[in-house]
């Protein structure tokens, strides 16, 4: 057997699959727990509040909850596509000035084995008030965690959150409720809409129902205009796009 550096190609692969298994299984979990959920009486396209199939932890909303419109994202914390595009969500929510908002719903990649831990401590940093800066960060971050092992993870999540609520938080509440009933039942409720609007991967947008796969082409029907677009859509691109789609919608 091979050794490289006093570890075995063996060993190396034996650990990989050890902490996707592991990654798997809180996956499972989570996922699990939206089977007792009654989806039918919720409206996808619409913000929902808190309640108690999500934990008490209602539709986490960037920019106004009473903008004329509203798209929904589905994303990952793991996944590299969410990274990249998550400041130019925020950006074009900005640029738009009350105009539009976006819904941010978790949906967790198996194969991700710290998507489900990063989800857990963004929701964990809302309950303090800080979702919005806790999101970012663990986006920017992301190359920094999404390997890690749980010890170094758990000191890199404990540090943003230091680092974002400049040493205004509580660290020990925040570490509790990454591991609460209320926070599980949030990400479990976020993926129960997420497979029940047909989600396949991440990151997912959609408007009234319609995805808009930002990676690849597509079309949306907005107040009778068919709005599309022939290649991959990233960065000031996906912006612009966006902007073309709320401007039809106020038509």
């Amino acid at each position: 057997m091979k050794k490289y550096k006093g570890f075995s190609v063996l060993g190396v692969l034996i650990g990989v699959v050890v902490v996707a298994l592991l990654g798997l299984a809180t996956y499972v979990v989570i996922d699990g727990n939206n089977k007792a959920v009654d989806y039918s009486k919720y409206d996808f396209n619409t913000i929902i509040e808190a309640n108690d199939d999500n934990g008490n932890i209602g539709d986490h909303v960037k920019g106004s909850p009473d903008a004329p419109v509203i798209i929904f994202e589905y994303a990952d914390y793991q996944c590299p596509g969410c990274a990249s595009i998550n400041p130019r969500v925020n950006k074009v929510v900005e640029q738009l000035d009350g105009k539009l908002a976006v819904v941010y719903r978790s949906f967790l990649l198996s194969y991700h084995q710290n998507g489900t831990a990063a989800a857990s401590a963004v929701e964990a940093a809302g309950l303090q008030g800080y979702w919005k800066e806790y999101a970012n960060k663990v986006f920017e971050s992301q190359d920094e965690w999404e390997y890690a092992d749980a010890s170094k993870r758990t000191e890199l999540f404990n540090g943003y959150f230091v680092e974002v609520t400049g040493g205004k938080g509580d660290v020990d509440k925040f570490n509790e409720d990454i591991k609460s009933e209320s926070v599980s039942k949030k990400i479990s409720f976020d993926m129960g809409i997420g497979k029940r609007v047909n989600v396949e991967g991440t990151p997912a947008f959609y408007i009234d129902g319609q995805l808009i796969p930002w990676g690849s082409e597509g079309s949306v029907e907005i107040n009778g205009e068919v709005i599309s677009w022939e290649s991959a859509r990233t960065g000031d691109e996906f912006v612009k796009l966006i902007k073309d789609i709320v401007a039809a919608k106020l038509k």
